[in-house]
């Protein structure tokens, strides 16, 4: 549900629920085993943590990477003020640990400084230019581990991994005045597992007929123009071709961290009823009209996911090409059907590049632990491509006729799953053979990746031509 874009510059875009006056707290979820106190200070934060029982180790279960360096971002941003307890990174996971080899101490303090950064497939902390700060409600979560050993051994993904503690229930406070959650103003509020965000600081709410926004201040002024046009617009377009989404009046974010020189960037991600986006770049402020479809695209993505990705949502990481290839597709069509001028042909050439360029000898559903997350964008798109294709040799359907019905199927559970999505590309197709070669696409790669990718197009009939090594659409 992450996406970042670069040209030379950088863009990033958030979204939080709406704003209004409320009490002074509230209570989400069940208890929790492990309880945090979360407080500014200035410009920085401090986390009390209190843990329920002796570990020798304690593991965040949130340890994204920092984009492109690929290292973790905790031990920049969070210091550990409790005498004898280190923080630092072992396997996939940033941990706490005792430095004399016993446990924890129960009570543990650390200081917060936080910055901007880009994470892999994590949501990020957002920083405006007024100073507020807008932090993920999960990244406190963490679950006692018995050696470091054990720590290096966990897989990177814990799907189906039996944690001893649930999420941690977190009392978030600012002195300096109220913060927002979910669309409320609060003195104070305790979350467990609420999978938001809460924002610190001023920010001014505005609430629409279709959308809610919570927009930095001083961002360059056409970027609310796009979002207050554009947003209502797109989400009208996919809820007439897919029915309802998961939520009617969602909420959008937006950071702007500054003209950067010689930089243009977007990033974003989607939580329940939530878009949040981050803009950065001196190529944002006086953009041309390729930055201004950029952005559009951008949005129409994120909005994607509310049905794509929230009203169904993928069963683990390695099938993120589910929803994230799923996404690009819709924005692509989108921005197709708001603007019949603009070149969808070029997005899709640069879907199957980019596809063909992370498959030679790796397969799709590997690329998170390659931290080639692109793949799951780049070839789940060209994978839709292939089953809107199969729809339309069926009964002249898109891409949007053949995701409704998986969506009205699995309403009920959540999950659109690998083997769904295949049933679906079979029930469509009826090709076995079609069926085998999108499964090694995602298993296997090739050592011929173009002409593994040409040969999915061919079978549905997609015009393509084979330049050298470069497999070009018709």
């Amino acid at each position: 549900m992450i996406r970042l874009f670069r040209a030379p510059l950088a863009l990033m875009i958030l979204v939080l629920a709406g704003c209004a006056t409320a009490p002074a707290s509230s209570s989400q979820g069940a208890d929790a085993d492990i309880r945090v106190e979360v407080a500014r200070a200035g410009d920085r934060f401090t986390a009390d943590y209190v843990l329920d029982r002796d570990a020798p180790v304690w593991a965040f279960v949130r340890s994204s990477l920092i984009m492109e360096v690929r290292e973790p971002w905790r031990p920049r941003q969070w210091t550990v003020e409790t005498p004898g307890v280190l923080l630092e990174r072992r396997g996939n996971y940033d941990v706490l640990r005792a430095v004399d080899g016993g446990p924890v101490p129960r009570s543990v303090r650390l200081t917060l400084r936080p910055e901007a950064v880009d994470l892999e497939a994590d949501y990020a902390t957002l920083m405006f230019s007024d100073g507020a700060v807008a932090m993920p409600t999960h990244i406190f979560d963490v679950f006692p581990v018995s050696s470091l050993e054990a720590v290096e051994a966990l897989p990177r993904d814990l799907n189906g991994v039996s944690l001893a503690t649930g999420p941690a229930e977190v009392r978030w406070t600012d002195p300096a005045g109220q913060i927002l959650f979910r669309g409320e103003r609060w003195d104070g509020i305790t979350t467990n597992d609420a999978d938001t965000y809460v924002l610190f600081g001023d920010a001014r709410v505005t609430r629409g007929e279709r959308l809610t926004t919570v927009l930095d201040p001083t961002l360059p002024s056409w970027v609310p123009q796009q979002i207050g046009e554009f947003a209502p617009w797109v989400a009208d377009f996919y809820e007439a071709r897919l029915g309802e989404g998961a939520f009617g009046q969602p909420t959008v974010m937006v950071s702007w961290n500054g003209p950067t020189e010689r930089m243009t960037s977007m990033s974003g991600s989607v939580m329940p009823g939530l878009i949040v986006m981050s803009y950065e770049g001196q190529g944002i402020v006086t953009p041309d009209q390729e930055m201004i479809d950029r952005s559009r695209w951008f949005i129409a993505h994120e909005s994607a996911h509310f049905w794509l990705g929230q009203t169904v949502r993928y069963a683990g990481p390695p099938q993120a090409w589910i929803t994230e290839g799923g996404a690009d597709l819709m924005a692509i069509r989108a921005l197709a059907a708001a603007d019949p001028t603009w070149d969808a042909r070029a997005e899709l050439q640069r879907e199957v590049d980019d596809c063909v360029s992370l498959t030679d000898g790796r397969g799709v559903q590997g690329a998170g632990s390659r931290g080639e997350h692109r793949a799951y964008y780049a070839c789940g798109a060209v994978l839709w491509l292939v089953a809107e294709a199969a729809q339309g040799r069926r009964d002249g359907g898109d891409g949007f006729d053949f995701l409704r019905p998986l969506i009205a199927a699995n309403r009920e559970d959540e999950v659109l799953s690998r083997q769904d999505w295949l049933a679906a590309l079979m029930a469509v197709s009826g090709d076995v053979i079609l069926l085998g070669d999108v499964e090694r696409l995602l298993d296997d790669g090739s050592d011929d990746p173009a002409e593994m990718v040409a040969g999915l197009l061919a079978r549905v009939g997609i015009a393509h031509r084979i330049e050298g090594e470069r497999v070009v659409l018709g």
